[in-house]
């Protein structure tokens, strides 16, 4: 039986759902434009679920299936980390842990150009780069802060290094820190969730973030990074009083 669409976005929101469910009637929300995670997917004017978890919305107008789980499935607009394994003509070969390896053209930089494209090395970087402005070079295994900017079905997914208006803003190489793999439930991590907040309260660290179950973690000394790391691991099952205990007592040891 087929489930009736909601006339209300905002009684699913929030919300356990599972594959098959209307969350959306686009006949009812006219002159609105709004985008669609990850689990959904539009049917003519209804909105449906194609996995299970808990319908989340984010202003203005973007929503999407949360869910905590191994794999990912690469949607338009999603932070991601990547590893460079490869190097083509057109394209760097990159692992997103998607069903594919995705695509970044070589000139999917800030600034990029025919004359100073990115080279693929394996250890020692180019005189041209550095010259040319770019002090990077992309070698096998380099971690990568990309945004996903094409994904469809049956095709690579494609990535870009720069933001919508073609800066490189916070992407490019990740340098130094330690990256571990979660969940990605646990990856959809705010910088204002409880464990963030009560860690920066004490101590300096950078993160970066990826919604395909990647995260990178970088300080000054390997004890925050193991701390940070920790933390953010031991989060995912635990309540907000929860996590901030737990990063309490993860302070006091290394005091």
């Amino acid at each position: 039986m087929e489930a009736k669409p909601s006339n209300s976005p905002k009684s699913f929101i929030d919300q356990s759902v599972t594959p098959g469910d209307v969350v959306l009637d686009l006949s009812s929300m006219a002159n609105q434009t709004i985008k669609l995670g990850g689990g959904l997917r539009q049917d003519c004017d209804s909105i449906s679920v194609m996995k299970s978890g808990k319908l989340r919305f984010v202003k203005p107008n973007k929503y999407w299936v949360e869910s905590s789980q191994k794999r990912y499935v690469p949607c338009v607009g999603d932070n991601v980390l990547g590893i460079v394994v490869d190097s083509k003509a057109e394209n760097f070969l990159v692992d997103i842990k998607g069903p594919a390896l995705a695509f970044l053209p070589v000139l999917a930089f800030e600034g990029g150009t025919r004359r100073n494209i990115p080279k693929f090395e394996f250890f020692i970087a180019s005189l041209a780069n550095i010259l040319a402005g770019l002090d990077f070079i992309l070698q096998m295994g380099t971690l990568l802060y990309v945004r996903v900017v094409k994904a469809n079905p049956g095709m690579n997914p494609e990535l870009s290094c720069t933001d919508a208006t073609g800066k490189a803003a916070e992407y490019g190489p990740l340098k130094d820190g330690y990256m571990f793999e979660s969940s990605t439930g646990l990856a959809r991590l705010s910088p204002t969730c409880p464990v963030l907040e009560a860690l920066g309260k004490k101590l300096s660290f950078e993160i970066a973030i990826g919604l395909n179950g990647r995260v990178w973690v970088n300080a000054d000394s390997p004890s925050s990074v193991i701390l940070v790391s920790n933390a953010i691991m031991n989060s995912e099952s635990l309540s907000e009083v929860q996590q901030k205990i737990m990063v309490d007592k993860l302070l006091q040891r290394v005091q």
